[in-house]
């Protein structure tokens, strides 16, 4: 005989936590909220052009986006709502940024970071999309954003040592990607075009893209798009002791773009271009592609975000 073991409802007024995804769709402009397992999936924003990172500022109920533009327009964009997609506002407009890719948040910091595309810099901001600077500037003019290993992608940063890391991802399969790493800050008397605190932490990638940092375990993870065997996949590497070569943890994405990092449930989470979302253990095994065919998906974020009973 089977027992029935009966759970006390939660207690009116406490807080349990909900996990939710948050993934851009390129074509339509649009970014969806759903369940770690894709259940429940909503449309939350309509008409985002060409969006292509997004972070979640849990704290203050608020989803950041990047909207990409068309590159030669120069016509690229940041925009801020609520968790439900309500209360929109453009916070960097048009003429501020070319072509915005990743986008992160450093809470403690109470500032946005981005890449640059076109614009071949990294640049942050605050919260509100004031005091924009640019941090990195790896080209200036239009002779330099057709040569495409000084585009900005992805990044990262490391909170402990104050360090950013960043991609770089070269021509299409070209396996001339790189990652680099310097101090959050310029050096004194720099500048972010002649700052020499600049480290490359890998080179001759196939074509790296969004990055992720496990903080706790000091691992840095990373998409890449390019070619196989070493490209469409996902890598790590330590960044304390970093290794010769990256570790390969996925493999066989269609475009790998988006990857988010639940590091207490030991899981992560991709994006490819063709449509699909994947979900793994950190070590990539458990690996499943649990929606598929959704469109030209981008960014993802992972959130744990607090319900009142």
């Amino acid at each position: 005989m089977s027992e029935t073991i009966l759970k006390p409802p939660p207690l009116a007024g406490a807080v349990t936590t909900h996990t939710r995804l948050f993934v851009l769709e390129l074509n339509a402009g649009a970014i969806h909220s759903m369940n770690t397992d894709g259940s429940d999936r909503k449309t939350i924003v309509t008409g985002a052009h060409l969006p292509d990172g997004i972070v979640v500022d849990v704290a203050n109920g608020h989803i950041y986006w990047t909207n990409m533009g068309v590159p030669n327009l120069d016509d690229g964009s940041i925009e801020r709502a609520d968790l439900d997609g309500t209360n929109r506002k453009m916070i960097v407009p048009q003429g501020h940024t070319h072509t915005p890719k990743q986008i992160i948040l450093d809470e403690k910091g109470d500032k946005l970071y981005w890449c640059d595309r076109e614009g071949m810099r990294v640049m942050r901001a605050n919260r509100d999309g004031s005091q924009i600077e640019t941090l990195i500037e790896a080209g200036h003019g239009e002779a330099d954003s057709r040569d495409q290993t000084r585009w900005c992608v992805g990044l990262t940063i490391d909170p402990k040592h104050r360090k950013i890391y960043w991609s770089q991802k070269g021509p299409d399969n070209a396996g001339r990607g790189r990652i680099f790493c310097a101090n959050l800050e310029i050096p004194a008397g720099q500048t972010a075009a002649n700052r020499s605190d600049i480290e490359v932490f890998f080179n001759r990638l196939p074509e790296p893209i969004d990055l992720e940092l496990d903080v706790k375990n000091r691992i840095l993870y990373w998409t890449d798009r390019g070619d196989p065997p070493r490209g469409n996949t996902v890598n790590r590497a330590s960044i304390d002791n970093k290794p010769a070569e990256p570790e390969i943890v996925v493999t066989h994405l269609m475009e790998g773009i988006g990857i988010a990092l639940d590091v207490p449930g030991d899981r992560m989470f991709v994006t490819d271009f063709a449509g699909s979302i994947y979900s793994a253990h950190l070590d990539g095994s458990g690996e499943r592609n649990f929606l598929y065919a959704q469109g030209n998906l981008t960014g993802i974020a992972y959130a744990e975000i607090p319900q009142e009973n």
